[in-house]
C-alpha cells in the first residue's frame, strides 16, 4: 500500500471511531439448529451494493454478518468482467459506497493514490480504478467476505431463521441467518435476455453482452449488436477496436434515445422519497424511465462513430434469424443483414423461477402485476413482472400465508427499481438507498427481539452516582 493510502486508512479508522455513537452491542445471539451461532444478516453478493450494505450494518452495530460472492476476489460485479466501457458514466463527484464519510469517498482514495492534481484533471473514473477502489474499501473496513461461494437454496427454518445452502468448488455447507440480503446486481431476479427470434442460435453465433467474449477472434468478422443503450455501444466499440470488419448496431426504435433520465432524477427528494409515493405515481415514473431505457453519453457514441465500419440501423428490430453456411442472416423491417456473430445487449428478463436460490418461493413472490393495475394507456407486461417489494426491500407474498418466511429476504438489486427507483446497483442512489435498507433490517431485528429488550431494560440496575448521606442522629440525643 502506498504511503498516501496507508495514511488514508488511518484517517478512515479515526473517522469511524469518532462517528461510532452509539456503540453498545444490542443484538442477542441466536443458536442455529446445528448448534452454531446464526448470522444476523447474510449478504449474497460482494459487489459495491453488498459491500456498502455490510458497511452500513456495521455502523449500526450489526456485526454478526457475512458477505458471499461466487466470483473470485476482486472480480465481483461487472467492472473487470462484462463492463466494457473505458470509464464509469457517473460524474466523478457522485458519492456512493462511502455513505457520506468523506475519507471513504472515491475522491479521497484517488487523491491519496494519484495526487490532488490527478483528481483535478480527471474527467470520468476509469472502471479499473473503480474496481481497485472497491477492493481497497473492502480491506480498509475489514468487511467479512468469502469468495467462491454460491447460494443455491434458501429455505425456512425454526425460530424465524433462514437456511442457506452454499456451494463452493469442493463442498457444500449450510448457513443460518435471521435476514438475507440479495445484493445480486443486474441478474438478481432473472437472467440476461436474448430476443425470441435469436434464441435458437448456438452460442458460437449468439451471446448476451454479459457473456465472456473473445473480441480478438472477431477481427475481420461481421458483428451485429442488438440494442441501443450504453452497453450496446460499449460492446460495439470493443468489436470495432478489435478490428471487426463491420459492426451493425440494431435499434428497434424509430429514433435512437439521446436523453438520459437518470441524470434528471438524481436529487435527494426523488432518491430518498420515491419509494414512499403511492403505486400509481411509482408506476408512472418508472414506466417512463424504464421504457426510455438508459441513454449513452457523447464519448460512448464517438467511440463507435469514428470507425468507418460502424453502421447504426434505427427502426430495425430483429424479426427473424437463420443460420447460413457462412454465418447468420438477420431479418429486419429495413432488410436483411448478414453477420458472423451476434451480441445481444437487450437487458435482463424477470424470471424468478430461474433463480435456484428462490425455487422454494418463486411462484409466490408478488409482482407488480399482482398488486397494481395501471390505466390502460400505461400498461406494460414487462414492468408488471418486476417484484413488488415492501418498504424494507423485502419480498411480499402473492398468496398471504403460503410462504411468510420470504419477508426475511430483502432484494437490493436492479430488480428493486420498480419499487424504489434507482437503488441496488446504482452509484447515484447509494447514499440514500443503503441507509433505507439498513433501517429496514435493523427495525425488524429490533422488533423481533423486543421481549428480550424489555426484560433487559427491567433488569438494568447500574447506578450512575453514589449518594453519601450523613449518619442519622442517635435516637434521644440533644
Amino acid at each position: 500500500m502506498s504511503d498516501g493510502l496507508a495514511a488514508l486508512a488511518v484517517q478512515v479508522r479515526a473517522d469511524l471511531a469518532k462517528t461510532a455513537h452509539p456503540g453498545m452491542p444490542w443484538l442477542t445471539p441466536m443458536t442455529a439448529p446445528d448448534g452454531s451461532r446464526a448470522l444476523d444478516v447474510l449478504i449474497v453478493g460482494a459487489g459495491q451494493s453488498g459491500l456498502a450494505t455490510a458497511f452500513g450494518l456495521q455502523r449500526s452495530q450489526v456485526t454478526n454478518i457475512l458477505v458471499l460472492d461466487k466470483a473470485d476476489e476482486d472480480c465481483e460485479g461487472p467492472w473487470l468482467t462484462y463492463a466494457r466501457m473505458p470509464t464509469l458514466r457517473s460524474p466523478k463527484d457522485y458519492t456512493g459506497p462511502d455513505l457520506d464519510l468523506p475519507s471513504l469517498t472515491y475522491q479521497a482514495w484517488h487523491e491519496a493514490k494519484f495526487g490532488m492534481e490527478s483528481w483535478r484533471d480527471l474527467g470520468l473514473i476509469p472502471r479499473e480504478y473503480w474496481a481497485a477502489y472497491l477492493s481497497w474499501y473492502r480491506k480498509v473496513l475489514g468487511l467479512p467476505v468469502r469468495n467462491g461461494c454460491e447460494v443455491t437454496d434458501i429455505a425456512p427454518e425454526a425460530n424465524g431463521l433462514l437456511r442457506a445452502t452454499v456451494s463452493t468448488a469442493h463442498s457444500e455447507e449450510v448457513l443460518y441467518a435471521r435476514k438475507i440480503v440479495l445484493a445480486t446486481g443486474q441478474e438478481g431476479m432473472g437472467d440476461w435476455s436474448i430476443p425470441e427470434p435469436m434464441r435458437h442460435l448456438p452460442t458460437s453465433r449468439c451471446v448476451t453482452c454479459a457473456a465472456p467474449i473473445d473480441f480478438t477472434a472477431l477481427r475481420g468478422k461481421r458483428v451485429a449488436v442488438i440494442g441501443a443503450g450504453a452497453s450496446a455501444f460499449d460492446n460495439a466499440g470493443m468489436a470495432l477496436e478489435a478490428g471487426a470488419g463491420a459492426v451493425h448496431l440494431l435499434c428497434r426504435r424509430a429514433a435512437i434515445q439521446l436523453v438520459q433520465p437518470y441524470r434528471w432524477l438524481t436529487f435527494r427528494g426523488f432518491l430518498r422519497h420515491f419509494s414512499e409515493l403511492d403505486d400509481s405515481w411509482r408506476w408512472r415514473f418508472m414506466r417512463a424511465v424504464l421504457e426510455l431505457r438508459e441513454g449513452f453519453p457523447q464519448a460512448t457514441y464517438d467511440r463507435c462513430a469514428r470507425h468507418a465500419t460502424f453502421h447504426l440501423h434505427e427502426g430495425a428490430p430483429v424479426e427473424g434469424a437463420r443460420e447460413t453456411l457462412d454465418g447468420v442472416l438477420l431479418r429486419t423491417p429495413r432488410g436483411e443483414i448478414a453477420v458472423d456473430f451476434v451480441i445481444c445487449a437487450t437487458g435482463v428478463t424477470m424470471d424468478f423461477a430461474g433463480r435456484p436460490e428462490l425455487k422454494r418461493c418463486a411462484d409466490n413472490i408478488a409482482r407488480w402485476a399482482d398488486c397494481y393495475t395501471p390505466p390502460a394507456q400505461e400498461q406494460s407486461p414487462r414492468l408488471g413482472a418486476f417484484p413488488y417489494l415492501s418498504d424494507d426491500y423485502a419480498f411480499c407474498e402473492r398468496a398471504v400465508g403460503r410462504t411468510p418466511w420470504i419477508s426475511g429476504i430483502h432484494l437490493f438489486a436492479i430488480a428493486s427499481t420498480m419499487s424504489f427507483g434507482p437503488s441496488g446497483s446504482s452509484i447515484n442512489a447509494m447514499t440514500t438507498a443503503v441507509p433505507k435498507l439498513v433501517h429496514g433490517l435493523t427495525r425488524d431485528l429490533f422488533r423481533a427481539d423486543i421481549d428480550r429488550h424489555w426484560a433487559a431494560f427491567q433488569a438494568y440496575d447500574v447506578p450512575q452516582a453514589v449518594i453519601r448521606r450523613a449518619p442519622a442522629a442517635a435516637e434521644g440525643s440533644a
